[in-house]
């Protein structure tokens, strides 16, 4: 479950491409666990965005935090939190996971470095507190991501022009692993949230990994159909049951939310 939510709530050639970011923006999200009928809080995350610097150098700084809440809170807290930073490019170039459930902690770090073959060299180093777990170099072509900015990748992608059925292939580094993954385009939908609706992209998205119950169509996302492209809805099969992600509030978009529908009251 943990490798979901955050993957659910990375980023290399797209150099023709921009991110929909403003300094300052924060986007909050209300975490469930479904599990047939049954559908209980599980967490809350926010996503945050501002103008930083790395290695000397204009960077974006992403960052999640997720906590977990309700009857997950008393029978597994969770404290994660996700930092990424890219270049004003784009390329993702430094990513950090820290996990904190009480008395386990862990660090996942990844450093990215671009050669000019095309070929991308990725530093995983794995530690707790007390060790180092894992200390590998990964080497990857194309599309490489960290769990949180497969995100920024399909924010990035112009949909105007986009046909049904269009995918998108990347990969995510996980520790010592390469997993396959990609997006794939499925039109407009509506997404219903207690009182609110949004006007959405659909995107399903096919995760060849052992946490997820299958490979296609482990996951889908709706991102929001406006110029800031945020996620509205992410939900993740589980191997027992569901993850869902829902849009609660969002500050500082770069342009005004005009994906969600106002109804007129009588």
């Amino acid at each position: 479950m943990r490798f979901s939510f955050l993957c659910v709530a990375s980023l290399t050639s797209l150099r023709a491409q921009t991110l929909p970011l403003s300094h300052g923006e924060r986007v909050d999200y209300d975490l469930y666990f479904k599990w047939g009928l049954i559908m209980s809080k599980a967490g809350l995350a926010t996503l945050s965005v501002k103008e930083s610097e790395y290695q000397g150098a204009p960077s974006w700084h992403y960052n999640l935090l997720f906590r977990s809440a309700g009857v997950i809170e008393k029978v597994f807290r969770m404290r994660d939190t996700m930092d990424c930073h890219y270049s004003k490019e784009p390329r993702l170039l430094f990513s950090s996971k820290r996990t904190n459930e009480g008395d386990y902690y862990l660090v996942d770090n990844l450093q990215f470095e671009y050669q000019g073959s095309g070929r991308i060299d990725i530093h995983s180093h794995r530690h707790t507190l007390k060790e180092t777990k894992i200390d590998t170099m990964l080497m990857a072509k194309g599309r490489v991501f960290d769990m949180l900015g497969a995100t920024m990748y399909l924010r990035s992608l112009d949909w105007r022009t986009m046909s049904y059925g269009a995918e998108f292939p990347f990969m995510i580094a996980i520790g010592r692993e390469l997993v396959n993954a990609r997006f794939r385009y499925t039109g407009q939908q509506i997404v219903e949230h207690k009182e609110a609706k949004f006007r959405t992209r659909h995107f399903y998205i096919d995760i060849y990994d052992e946490a997820f119950s299958q490979a296609k169509e482990a996951a889908e996302v709706w991102i929001g159909d406006d110029e800031n492209h945020i996620p509205v809805k992410i939900r993740a099969k589980l191997k027992i049951g569901a993850a869902e992600v829902y849009y609660k509030d969002s500050y500082n978009l770069r342009a005004p939310l005009t994906c969600r529908i106002v109804v007129q009251k009588k």
